[in-house]
C-alpha cells in the first residue's frame, strides 16, 4: 500500500496495533467510504453492534428499497427484516476486507456482528443464534460478537470448538477478561483433541474503555464533596483508572501467552485472543479526543475507534509504544482507587449490565424503527389502529409499554415465562401462540374433509359446543358465512328447548354433519346435545350410516374421543392441551369449522400470521399492535375505566361475543378484571361514565358513516377510543390473534393469571348437583318467591319485596346501582332477534336513567363466556335474571331429565354462586311461556321505574 508515512493512522498499523472501525451503514459502503479507510489508513476490521445499526437503519431511507423487496417477496417479523438487512451490510464489509483477510493469512481482515443482546444471560440461545449468523453471512472473515458474560462465556468456548469466530463484548474486568481467554483456550483444544485445524480460527477480546472512567470519575467527584477528601489524590485519579485496568489487562495477555499451555497450540498454528480496545471515544470534552488511543498502544492489539477518533488521531496522533509503558504506575493507582473507596469491581460488575441493557435498549429501538416501516409498507395487508385517549390514560399506557420493553414483556411472552403473570402455570396454557403461527392445524386434512362432504351432498352443519368451542366458529360463520363450496354452518350453545327445536327445524338431518365441539369431552351440554341428534340421525339415516354424519373436536385421550370412536365418526380432530377454550379459535375449534363452511384455512391463517408476526417477540412494545392494545385495557382497567365496551359494524358485528368471554374469562377473578359489553345500542355522550373504554370494530366493506360519527363524538366527548379498521372481512383472523395478544398483556398489567377460571367451575358444580339429584328425584328443589305480578315471579332477597308489585321489586333492586356499577340482564330464554332486541331495549333504558353499563347474556351460553367475571370480578354488577317456563321442552335420550329442567337447574346453580359471591342480584321468572309477553311487561315496569 503506498501510504504517506505522516499518517499516524498507519504508523499505528506498522506499530502492531491494528486499527478497526466501529462504525457501519450502508451509505458509508456505498460511497466507498471503507474502501478508502483501507486504502489510506490501513483500516484492517469492522465493528458493528445494535447502537451503530439503529442509527444507520432507523434513519433515513438508505434501506428502504431492501426492506421492500423482502416483504414484496415474503413477511417476516421485524427480527427477520433486520437480520436480512444486517446481513448485506455484513457481508458487504467482509467482502471489501477480504483481501486484507487473505494477504495477512486469516489474522485480520474481520468484520463482526453481534448476536442479540436479549441473549446475553442465555448460554444455549447465544450459540444457537451465533451459529445462525455464521451460515447466514457465509463468509471466513466473519466475527459473531458474543457477551462476556458469565453465561456468555461457556457460548464462547463452544463456538471456537466448532469454528466460529468470536469477538468478545463487553468486557470491563480483568477477571472477565482471563474466564473468556481461557474459554478460547479450550475450544483451541478441543479442536485440536478433535483433529481439527486451528491456524485460521481467530478471536478478540473487546475490552472496554472510556465507560469506566465515566463512572469512576462520577464517584470521584462526589467523593471530593465529602468532608475531609483527599483531593490531590483523587484528582490525580480523574481520567486514569480505565488505562491502568486496560494496562494490567494487557499484562494478563502477555502472561498467558508466555505459558507452556499456549505455546502448544501456537505450535500448532493458533493465532492469539488480541484485545481489542473499545469505547475508545472520549466522553469527557475535558479530555484529549485521543486519549484512550495515545496511552493504549501496543503489538498484537486491536483498537476499534469511532469515525471522530479516527479523524482526530489521523489530524493529531502520536504513535508510540505507551501500552507497556508506566505498568507499575498503573498498578498503584488502581491500589490507590481501592483506598479511597472506589469500586472498581462493582463498577464494572454494573457497566456489564449498563452495557447489556444500552444495546437492547438501541436494540429495540432498531427494531422499532424496521417494526414501523413494515407497517407502513403493508398497508392495508394488516389491520389498522387509532387510538384516542385521554392524557392519564395516554401517559400510563406509554410508561407501560416502556416499562414492557426494558423487561422484555414480548419475548418473555412467547418464551412462556409464568413470571409474566403470577408464576403459577400460566408457561402451561400458551399452545394458542403457534395456534396463530398455523402450527395446529393440518390444512389439507381439513379441506379433505370439506370437499368429502361436499360430494356427498350435506347442506347442513351444526356445532353442539360451548364457549370457546362455539363462538369462534359462530363469529367465521356469520362474519364469513358460507363460501358457495361448504356447509351452511349453524352454531348450537343453548339447552333451551326452543332454540333447539328451531335449529331442527331448519336443517335436513339426512344431509346435515354434526360437529361435537368439547375440549374436555365431558362438557354437559354438547354431551346432551349429541346424545339428543344422534337419536335424531339415527331415527333418519339408520344407526349403521349415523357415524358418518358426526365429526369430533376435543383433546387427546377425552371421553367424548373414546365415544367418537365407539360410534364411528367420520373424524376426530385434536386439539392442544395447552390451549384454552378462549383462545382456541386459531386451532382445529375455529379451522375445522372454518373449513366446513367451505373457506380456505390455509390462506386464512396466512392473512393471519401478518398480525401474528407484527405481535411477535422482536416487534417493540410501542408498535406491536397487540401489546399496545392491552396496555390500554389494563391501565384502564387499573384506573377504574374496566367496562370496555365494543361497537362493531354489520359485517363482523359476531366478533363482540368472543371478545367477551375472552377478556371476562381472563382477566375477571380475584376481584379485579375488565367486564366487556357487547350489544349495548350506542348512545350519547351524556349517557356515559367515566368507566368506559370503547372499542369499535369497523370493517371498510361496510357502510359506517352514521356508527363512525356516533364513535367521534364519543372520542370528541373525552373518552377513550380504539378504532380498529379491517379492509375486509377475512382479515378477521388478524382481530382474533390481537386480542389475544393483548388480553395476556392486560392480565400481566393487572396482575392476573389470564389462563385460569377458577369461578366458572363454581356454577357447574352446582347444576351438577341439581340435575344429579334430578335424576334420582325427579324434581329441582322447591323455591318461594318474594313477590309475584301477574305472570312475574320475583326470587331474591326478602327486603327487595317493597310493595309485592312488579315495579315496587324492580324500583329497589336498581336502587342498588351506583357510579361504576354495570346493571347485567341474564336472561334463561331463547336466544332469538325478538328475545335480542327486548333485552337491548331493557339495557339501554337502564344505561340511560342510570348512566351505568349494561351487559347482556343468554343462558347457559353466558355461562361459559362472561359467567366468570360476573363472580370473580370486581363486585360492581348488579345481576337481573330471568327464567321461563319452557312453552315446549325436549327429553335427553337416556336421561330422566329433560332440556328444560336442565336450563332451569344452570339458572338455580347460577343464582346460588351469585348469592354465595355476595352480589347484588334478583331472579324474575316469567310464568307460562309467553316469554315475549313476560318481557314486555319486564320492560314496561322497568321504564315506569326509571321515569
Amino acid at each position: 500500500m503506498n501510504q504517506p508515512t505522516n499518517n499516524p493512522l498507519v504508523r499505528l498499523a506498522e506499530a502492531g496495533q491494528a486499527i478497526w472501525l466501529d462504525f457501519l451503514s450502508r451509505d458509508f459502503l456505498a460511497q466507498g467510504g471503507l474502501d478508502k479507510l483501507v486504502r489510506e489508513d490501513s483500516l484492517t476490521g469492522v465493528t458493528s453492534n445494535p447502537s451503530i445499526f439503529e442509527k444507520a437503519m432507523g434513519h433515513g431511507e438508505a434501506y428502504d428499497e431492501q426492506l421492500h423487496a423482502i416483504l414484496y417477496q415474503t413477511d417476516a417479523e421485524p427480527g427477520d427484516v433486520y437480520e436480512k438487512l444486517a446481513v448485506r451490510d455484513i457481508q458487504t464489509a467482509a467482502d471489501a476486507l477480504r483481501p486484507v483477510y487473505d494477504r495477512l493469512n486469516g489474522k485480520d481482515g474481520y468484520v463482526s456482528l453481534e448476536v442479540s443482546p436479549y441473549l446475553a444471560y442465555d448460554t444455549e440461545g447465544t450459540q444457537a443464534e451465533a451459529r445462525r449468523l455464521w451460515q447466514a453471512v457465509d463468509r471466513p472473515n466473519l466475527m459473531i460478537k458474543v457477551p462476556g458474560t458469565p453465561d456468555g462465556v461457556p457460548a464462547i468456548r463452544q463456538l471456537i470448538e466448532e469454528g466460529i469466530n468470536v469477538n468478545v463484548t463487553l468486557l470491563f474486568s480483568r477477571d472477565a477478561y482471563r474466564a473468556v481467554a481461557l474459554a478460547y483456550i479450550e475450544g483451541l483444544e478441543a479442536r485440536v483433541k478433535a483433529g481439527k485445524p486451528v491456524d485460521r480460527m481467530a478471536s478478540v477480546a473487546s475490552f472496554f474503555v472510556s465507560r469506566i472512567d465515566t463512572r469512576i470519575d462520577k464517584k470521584i467527584d462526589d467523593a471530593l464533596k465529602q468532608p475531609g477528601a483527599d483531593s490531590a489524590r483523587l484528582n490525580a485519579l480523574k481520567g486514569r483508572i480505565a488505562i491502568a485496568n486496560a494496562k494490567l489487562a494487557y499484562q494478563d495477555y502477555l502472561e498467558l501467552i508466555g505459558q507452556d499451555r499456549w505455546k502448544a497450540l501456537a505450535q500448532k498454528g493458533a493465532q492469539p485472543q488480541r484485545l481489542l480496545w473499545a469505547s475508545t471515544g472520549t466522553k469527557n470534552p475535558a479530555y484529549p479526543a485521543t486519549l484512550y488511543v495515545d496511552e493504549l498502544i501496543g503489538p498484537d492489539t486491536v483498537n476499534t475507534m469511532p469515525t471522530a477518533t479516527m479523524d482526530a488521531f489521523r489530524q493529531g496522533g502520536r504513535v508510540e509504544v505507551t501500552l507497556t509503558r508506566d505498568v507499575d504506575k498503573a498498578r498503584r493507582e488502581l491500589d490507590d482507587a481501592k483506598a479511597l473507596g472506589l469500586d472498581l469491581d462493582t463498577v464494572t460488575r454494573e457497566l456489564v449490565d449498563d452495557g447489556t441493557r444500552q444495546f437492547s435498549d438501541a436494540f429495540d429501538a432498531l427494531l422499532g424503527a424496521v417494526a414501523a416501516k413494515r407497517l407502513t409498507y403493508l398497508g392495508e395487508q394488516i389491520n389498522g389502529v387509532a387510538c384516542d385517549l385521554p392524557k392519564p390514560l395516554a401517559e400510563a399506557v406509554e410508561k407501560c409499554l416502556d416499562r414492557a420493553r426494558a423487561d422484555g414483556w414480548m419475548r418473555r411472552l412467547w418464551q412462556h415465562d409464568a413470571a409474566l403473570w403470577t408464576g403459577q402455570q400460566e408457561d402451561r396454557w400458551v399452545g394458542w401462540l403457534a395456534a396463530g403461527q398455523g402450527k395446529q392445524v393440518d390444512a389439507d386434512a381439513i379441506a379433505a374433509l370439506a370437499r368429502d362432504l361436499q360430494a356427498e351432498r350435506y347442506t347442513d352443519a351444526v356445532l353442539l359446543g360451548m364457549g370457546g368451542s362455539s363462538l369462534g366458529p359462530e363469529v367465521l360463520a356469520q362474519a364469513l358465512g358460507e363460501s358457495g363450496q361448504g356447509l351452511a354452518l349453524h352454531a348450537l350453545d343453548s339447552t333451551n328447548p326452543e332454540e333447539i327445536c328451531a335449529v331442527e327445524r331448519g336443517i335436513d338431518i339426512a344431509r346435515t354433519l354434526f360437529i361435537v365441539s368439547s375440549k374436555s369431552g365431558s362438557t354437559l351440554e354438547p354431551e346432551i346435545l349429541n346424545a339428543y341428534f344422534h337419536a335424531a340421525t339415527v331415527a333418519a339415516v339408520g344407526q349403521e350410516n349415523a357415524g358418518k354424519h358426526f365429526v369430533a373436536i376435543t383433546d387427546p385421550g377425552s371421553k367424548l374421543e373414546a365415544a367418537a370412536r365407539q360410534a364411528g365418526y367420520r373424524a376426530i380432530f385434536h386439539g392442544d392441551p395447552a390451549i384454552g377454550g378462549r383462545y382456541s379459535v386459531l386451532s382445529v375449534f375455529g379451522m375445522v369449522p372454518l373449513g366446513i363452511l367451505g373457506h380456505n384455512v390455509a390462506h386464512f391463517l396466512e392473512t393471519t400470521q401478518t398480525m401474528v408476526r407484527a405481535c411477535g417477540p422482536s416487534s417493540p412494545p410501542s408498535v406491536n399492535p397487540g401489546m399496545r392494545l392491552g396496555a390500554i385495557l389494563g391501565e384502564a382497567a387499573r384506573a377504574g375505566r374496566d367496562k370496555l365496551t365494543v361497537f362493531a359494524s354489520p359485517t363482523v358485528a359476531s366478533i363482540g361475543s368472543w371478545l367477551e368471554q375472552l377478556l371476562a374469562e381472563s382477566t375477571g377473578k380475584h376481584g379485579k378484571g375488565i367486564v366487556p359489553v357487547d350489544l349495548e345500542p350506542i348512545g350519547t355522550p351524556d349517557v356515559y361514565g367515566q368507566d368506559r373504554v370503547f372499542a369499535y370494530l369497523r370493517c371498510a366493506e361496510d357502510d359506517t358513516t352514521q356508527l363512525d360519527a356516533k364513535v367521534q363524538a364519543l372520542a370528541a366527548a373525552g373518552q377513550p377510543v380504539i378504532r380498529i379498521t379491517m379492509p375486509r372481512r377475512a382479515a378477521i383472523g388478524q382481530e382474533f390473534f390481537r386480542w389475544e395478544i393483548a388480553t395476556a398483556v392486560a392480565g400481566a398489567v393487572i396482575g392476573i393469571d389470564p389462563f385460569d377460571q377458577p369461578d366458572v367451575e363454581a356454577s357447574k358444580i352446582k347444576t351438577r348437583a341439581l340435575t344429579d339429584a334430578y335424576e334420582k328425584t325427579g324434581k329441582l328443589p322447591p323455591e318461594t318467591p318474594i313477590a309475584e305480578d301477574g305472570d312475574l315471579a320475583f326470587y331474591g332477597d326478602a327486603a327487595l319485596a317493597a310493595d309485592g308489585t312488579a315495579e315496587g321489586v324492580l324500583r329497589a333492586h336498581l336502587a342498588r346501582l351506583g357510579q361504576g356499577d354495570y346493571a347485567a340482564v341474564l336472561a334463561y330464554v331463547a336466544r332469538n332477534a325478538a328475545h335480542e332486541r327486548q333485552i337491548a331495549n331493557l339495557r339501554m333504558t337502564m344505561r340511560d336513567r342510570y348512566k351505568v353499563a349494561t351487559v347482556g347474556g343468554f343462558g347457559p351460553r353466558f355461562l361459559h363466556s362472561t359467567g366468570q367475571a360476573y363472580k370473580g370480578g370486581p363486585n360492581s354488577g348488579v345481576f337481573l335474571q330471568i327464567t321461563a317456563d319452557p312453552a315446549r321442552d325436549l327429553s335427553v335420550p337416556g336421561r330422566k331429565i329433560s332440556f328444560g329442567t336442565v336450563q332451569a337447574a344452570q339458572a338455580l346453580g347460577d343464582l346460588q354462586v351469585l348469592a354465595e359471591r355476595g352480589r347484588r342480584y334478583l331472579r324474575v321468572h316469567i310464568r307460562g311461556g309467553d316469554v315475549e309477553s313476560g318481557l314486555a311487561r319486564l320492560a314496561k315496569a322497568v321504564k315506569q321505574v326509571t321515569n
